[in-house]
């Protein structure tokens, strides 16, 4: 347990990290950004794929071309998640994207409810509430609804309720949706270089290897988590992942300065709680699901 525990946590360091990556590229576009994390995805995914010598898959999706379809709709939203999350770090709203990742988990439990008919714990419906009304007085306070939060969770929310259904291992998954987005990637840094406006092999040494990094930096906390997550608890599964977004919720304003008003101030505070009693929750019904196993067991 203690092995999948320093995965997860790893991992989850590794996203809170992020920002801090994203913004020592802010001479690079975000859709530029956006391709090389794809098209060095896919390079990095087939050396490990290579190594581990685990090609079955393939012969898989011969058989069952319908995964192609599972596949097309993961790719679409991890790449709308990472394009958002990019563009959100170099515009300098890092506090948004962390109220997007907080808001997630909730709006993952609703999806699970709506569209694979869950059934919500009473708990659990109280805390997507509080986490609507959050989305609704910062909505009204601000004028506007807080876009980049909502399609992050969504977007991420989406792609983990795709991703349940489709039949495929977290690295081949992962490897699958790199090689379906790559045509378009490559496509348009190709783009990019025939008009004179690409970045890398332009700039300097430092940008291009930090591009070329974009690969194993987006791949390994994913192997990370994957590894880690099917050796510890759920519960303990649920609470560490917030560490991620209150590092770069702090990270956004001590690190890059960012103001935070006191009506997001007040968001936050209904999101904490609503977080706080969805996590204790949670680990309240999983330690008596577990007890029930054990008595039935015995």
């Amino acid at each position: 347990m203690i092995g999948g525990l320093v995965c997860v946590l790893s991992a989850y360091l590794l996203w809170a990290l992020f920002p801090l990556y994203f913004k020592a590229l802010d001479c690079v576009s975000a859709l530029e950004i956006l391709s090389h994390r794809i098209v060095w995805s896919l390079v990095f995914a087939v050396i490990v794929l290579f190594f581990l010598r685990r090609w079955q898959w393939i012969r898989q999706l011969r058989l069952a071309p319908k995964i192609f379809v599972y596949f097309a709709a993961s790719s679409l939203l991890i790449a709308v998640n990472w394009g958002t999350y990019i563009y959100a770090v170099l515009s300098g709203v890092v506090i948004d994207a962390s109220f997007g990742y907080f808001i997630n988990p909730l709006v993952t439990v609703l999806l699970g409810a709506v569209c694979l008919r869950e059934k919500l714990r009473p708990t659990q419906w109280f805390c997507v509430a509080i986490a609507a009304a959050a989305v609704l007085f910062l909505t009204i306070a601000r004028g506007n609804l807080p876009l980049i939060s909502l399609v992050l969770a969504t977007s991420f929310g989406l792609y983990g309720l795709v991703r349940k259904i489709a039949p495929l291992g977290s690295l081949e998954g992962f490897s699958l949706e790199s090689a379906m987005l790559f045509p378009f990637a490559l496509g348009y840094l190709v783009y990019l270089a025939l008009t004179g406006e690409m970045v890398f092999l332009n700039h300097s040494a430092y940008i291009d290897w930090l591009l070329l990094a974009a690969g194993p930096i987006t791949a390994v906390p994913l192997l990370l988590f994957a590894s880690g997550a099917r050796r510890i608890p759920y519960s303990i599964l649920g609470i560490t992942q917030y560490s991620s977004p209150t590092i770069q919720f702090f990270m956004a304003i001590y690190v890059f300065n960012e103001p935070l008003s006191m009506t997001q101030l007040f968001a936050f505070g209904l999101i904490w709680v609503a977080v706080a009693l969805f996590t204790a929750e949670s680990i309240v019904w999983y330690r008596k699901l577990k007890k029930t196993q054990i008595e039935k067991a015995s």
